[in-house]
């Protein structure tokens, strides 16, 4: 791969995780009642909407979002593969287009939510891709955002600890040392970094309200069985102040981002969603 990163054009094809269509459903259903909470909705959350998957690979979460209510669901990638399973099994209600995210095939202002689910890391660009969703996100749409920390001690794919704090060169040794990979792609971005990207967007937090109830958010997925409960107890029950103080080094962020001063409209909650504080 050399210095350059190049885009990945069938990433389906070798990350496998992208086709295991449990998981990939339960993450579906955290997304949807995160959006639920914040428009205030419990049931047919995205009737009426346009949504737009932006990195859909199999079109699982585009699937399930379509079963939401949505009027019109789009689903965007680069991964041809990919998206030919997808159209092949979901094509009669979600619209599968083959389009890079720095040049989105919407008029400005036309799609009511986005979604935008752990790619930022796999992207050549991914500050162009925010600046291209800004522009057709609507003036009171809602773009939900799955976005990894490069202070998460364990990274996400190779399940290695401290991989993404190392510079690039030394990353690549260690995937290599470790036999996972030839070299290691993602680049990831701490807090501050992800906060600078989501500039000119109105962003909350969700992250510790999914993590402090997740049977309310779908989260089973990230703390499960007893051990997730006692977690999810502990959490509900901490005083804002620690959690505050956890952030930079929580693996993953949960946030909600407008373009309009909106507020979530749902149910109070033992850990509430905070505003992210603009850089």
């Amino acid at each position: 791969m050399g210095t350059k990163r190049v885009a990945q054009l069938a990433y389906s094809e070798f990350q496998a995780a992208m086709l295991d269509e449990a998981k990939r459903r339960r993450k579906a259903a955290k997304i949807v009642a995160v959006l639920g909470h914040f428009l205030g909705r419990d049931k047919d959350v995205l009737d009426g909407l346009t949504v737009a998957d932006i990195g859909c690979s199999a079109g699982f979460i585009a699937d399930e979002l379509a079963a939401a209510g949505a009027r019109r669901t789009f689903g965007v990638d680069i991964d041809v593969p990919g998206l030919r399973k997808a159209a092949e099994r979901f094509g009669e209600r979600v619209e599968f287009l083959c389009a890079d995210g720095t040049a989105l095939p919407f008029p400005d202002g036309s799609v009511d939510v986005l979604v935008f689910n752990h790619i930022y890391e796999h992207v050549v660009d991914p500050d162009a891709i925010m600046a291209e969703m800004r522009r057709v996100l609507a003036d009171d749409g809602v773009l939900y955002l799955g976005l990894g920390n490069r202070l998460g001690v364990m990274e996400p794919h190779y399940k290695l600890p401290f991989l993404s704090y190392l510079p690039p060169a030394l990353a690549d040794r260690y995937v290599r040392l470790s036999g996972r990979a030839d070299s290691y792609y993602e680049r990831y971005r701490t807090r501050r970094g992800l906060r600078r990207m989501v500039r000119g967007l109105r962003v909350w937090d969700y992250t510790f309200p999914v993590l402090a109830t997740p049977a309310a958010f779908a989260g089973s997925e990230l703390f499960g069985g007893v051990a997730g409960r006692v977690a999810g107890g502990v959490l509900a029950r901490l005083p804002r102040v620690v959690l505050r103080g956890l952030l930079p080094v929580v693996p993953t962020y949960l946030w909600v981002a407008t373009k309009s001063a909106r507020r979530p409209a749902g149910a109070s909650l033992p850990q509430p969603p905070d505003p992210v504080r603009p850089l």
